[in-house]
């Protein structure tokens, strides 16, 4: 069976403007199942966007999106987002515990009551990324990485099959990162599909099973030893060599596909 019969996430000519600016253009791709996935492009290319849209939390102006083959509504208890730190109020009074116990109103509605059984889940999910030591303290207290491994430990405690992580690395020291991709490592081997929103060219072929490359546009989908090419990563990035010398460097040292002008 090919591993796009049956895709996570699928997008049908996705166009959203904004001020008359095309963000996204016609974008079309089908994303496979239990891989981690890679969301790739310049600042501004779209990425954040493009999550956005397969979320229905932005408008479109043309296409569609289908997640597990169904609308999202029909399937979003089997969906996870963890958005970028900066658009958190972290201010909000809410214990560790507290903002992992929303992870369990996804899967039970808003106004169910939280049981024993609510709570054991989330402290499993504490304990999973380290924080379970944590969960009475404020969220406001806890550093950058910290706080990205609370949100993964609410994304954990919803019991999802996909996960949408919009720049998760961001703000957080080597060893947070680390940390993070060791979980997402073993969520995959769980059976689970982890789409993530990244800026760093370098770790990527570390990081990904499969890379979608955008620039408004789609440029490139499919995996990573596919679409991780120097001509490839010259036209997403539209050749700004000072980024791509060290990653074509990169990309030798890994015996990834070059090709030589």
């Amino acid at each position: 069976m090919n591993e796009l019969d049956n895709p996570s996430i699928e997008a049908h000519n996705l166009t959203v403007i904004y001020h008359r600016k095309p963000v996204l253009w016609n974008i079309d791709f089908f994303l496979p199942q239990g891989q981690i996935i890679g969301i790739m492009g310049p600042n501004g290319a779209g990425k954040s966007t493009l999550i956005k849209a397969i979320l229905g939390l932005v408008p479109l102006n043309s296409g569609y999106s289908r997640v597990y083959g169904q609308e999202l509504k029909q399937v979003h208890k089997r969906v996870s987002y963890i958005p970028q730190r900066q658009t958190v109020d972290w201010d909000f009074p809410a214990t560790v515990l507290d903002v992992v116990l929303m992870g369990r109103y996804q899967q039970r509605g808003m106004f169910s009551r939280i049981t024993a059984e609510d709570r054991a889940i989330a402290k499993e999910a504490l304990e999973q990324v380290n924080m379970v030591s944590y969960a009475d303290r404020q969220i406001s207290q806890l550093s950058g990485g910290q706080q990205q491994r609370v949100f993964l430990a609410r994304a954990l405690a919803q019991q999802a099959d996909l996960y949408l992580l919009d720049e998760p690395f961001v703000g957080v020291d080597a060893a947070t990162e680390q940390s993070i991709m060791d979980m997402l490592r073993r969520m995959r081997a769980a059976g689970k599909t982890i789409v993530v929103v990244h800026h760093d060219l370098h770790t990527a072929p570390e990081y990904f099973d499969w890379l979608v490359l955008l620039n408004a546009s789609l440029i490139a989908s499919g995996p990573l030893a596919e679409v991780f090419t120097d001509e490839l990563l010259k036209v997403t990035y539209s050749g700004k060599l000072t980024v791509l010398s060290q990653v074509g460097d990169q990309l030798r040292e890994r015996n990834f596909p070059v090709r030589e002008s």
